[in-house]
């Protein structure tokens, strides 16, 4: 990705360095990053406290160019300054309407600011690459873990008045996912457990945010694992019963299920190397928390190292297939996982 781009990260900590254009887009699978750029981005153009009069939001599946061009060209009666228009969840909108965006952006309306929210902008598109030598985008995809965690720390302190220990936010992470909307949640309840002078503790962490269904969300791993598919299935019946939505359950078990394929490969690539790597270790290698380390053992031996090697294939296949990559249900998307996980040593592999 070019490095003018600017992560959410970046530009919430100082949006000044990037000033709205005439035309920007918010991209990325994050939602709440999304939200809270549109959230400055809209301060920032409406400047007044009438800027309400000057704002109008159009659904993408829906918006018709003509309406939302009309929007731009008009100044509203009350409020003056410029007009924002946003486009939300604009990915159909920007298929339909690509070639006219494309020219739009030559010769953008004065008076108004378009801004276009997506789910995802490939960056082998003219429009994408127009918008990036114009400065006009902000990307805002998951971050990688360590930069989550940093941003975790300057958040608590930032927006709940608390300070958070890394280890902390590291179990944060492992407990509800990568899901920045759900670690906010939990975050402000948190912090209405501590006072304001005091960090929220990895132990706090474990008492408060263990809820029932990260619990669940585990048990329902460790039957897969043990190869009891039927209770397997039945914690996820729970979970999804409860509203759990499928991204968030695989999300839960995700943290650990790589663990397990960090340990196979270095016991793997150990072997190739000729030297012999015992499994206890690769485990703690891996992350493998040491109150856990025997059962996670003798789960990984029943695995096996050809099922193990295809995790992180498997874990990719699942994440894509929840995001639009399948035709089949969600749930049996998690299903198929499951049963990958639970079939008995020496079993043809499901692919």
């Amino acid at each position: 990705m070019p490095a003018n781009i600017p992560h959410a990260f970046d530009y919430l900590d100082q949006p000044e360095r990037f000033p709205p254009q005439a035309v920007c887009a918010v991209f990325g699978d994050e939602t709440f990053l999304r939200r809270q750029v549109l959230r400055v981005f809209r301060a920032a153009v409406l400047e007044t406290e009438e800027g309400d009069f000057s704002f109008t939001a159009f659904e993408g599946d829906k918006a018709e160019w003509r309406d939302v061009a009309e929007e731009l060209s008009t100044l509203a009666m009350f409020g003056g300054g410029k007009r924002l228009v946003l486009v939300e969840e604009a990915d159909a909108f920007v298929s339909r309407y690509r070639d006219i965006l494309e020219d739009y952006l030559a010769r953008p309306s004065r008076t108004g600011v378009l801004v276009l929210e997506l789910a995802s902008l490939p960056a082998n598109t003219r429009l994408y690459k127009l918008l990036a030598d114009a400065q006009r985008l902000v990307n805002c995809s998951t971050p990688r873990e360590a930069h989550l965690i940093k941003w975790l720390g300057n958040w608590a302190t930032q927006r709940h008045g608390v300070s958070l220990h890394p280890a902390a936010a590291e179990l944060l992470i492992e407990l509800i996912g990568p899901e920045l909307g759900l670690l906010d949640q939990e975050l402000a309840k948190l912090a209405l457990a501590v006072a304001s002078e005091q960090k929220i503790s990895p132990e706090l962490v474990s008492r408060s945010v263990g809820t029932w269904r990260a619990k669940t969300a585990w048990e329902m791993l460790d039957a897969a694992l043990d190869g009891n598919v039927s209770e397997a299935f039945r914690q996820l019946d729970h979970l999804l019963a409860a509203g759990e939505q499928p991204v968030g359950v695989l999300a839960q078990v995700s943290a650990s299920l790589r663990r397990l394929a960090a340990a196979t490969r270095a016991v793997l690539q150990g072997e190739a190397a000729g030297r012999r790597l015992p499994l206890i270790d690769a485990l703690q290698q891996a992350g493998v928390k040491t109150f856990v380390l025997r059962k996670v053992e003798r789960q990984l031996r029943r695995l096996g190292r050809h099922r193990g090697a295809r995790l992180y294939r498997w874990l990719l296949d699942a994440d894509l297939d929840l995001k639009g990559n399948s035709a089949l249900p969600p749930r049996l998307i998690l299903e198929r996982l499951i049963v990958r996980l639970a079939s008995a040593p020496g079993a043809l592999i499901i692919q």
